[in-house]
């Protein structure tokens, strides 16, 4: 199953930068993950500050 970004993101991009397979996007208000590329490793839930990434 691929994660989801929930409202609480605030745009910082931390996940987008440690995303191994860059699934992860800046959307029109938030970003997003691609679930077609997302390898579900978890690493942007590890770094998101805000806690706004979980599995789907």
């Amino acid at each position: 199953m691929a994660h989801v970004i929930s409202d609480a993101c605030v745009s910082c991009g931390a996940c987008a930068a440690e995303c191994p397979v860059d699934a992860i996007s800046e959307g029109a208000t938030q970003y997003e993950i691609n679930a077609d590329v997302c390898i579900d490793c978890g690493a942007c839930a590890a770094t998101c500050p805000t806690g706004a990434i979980s599995q789907e």
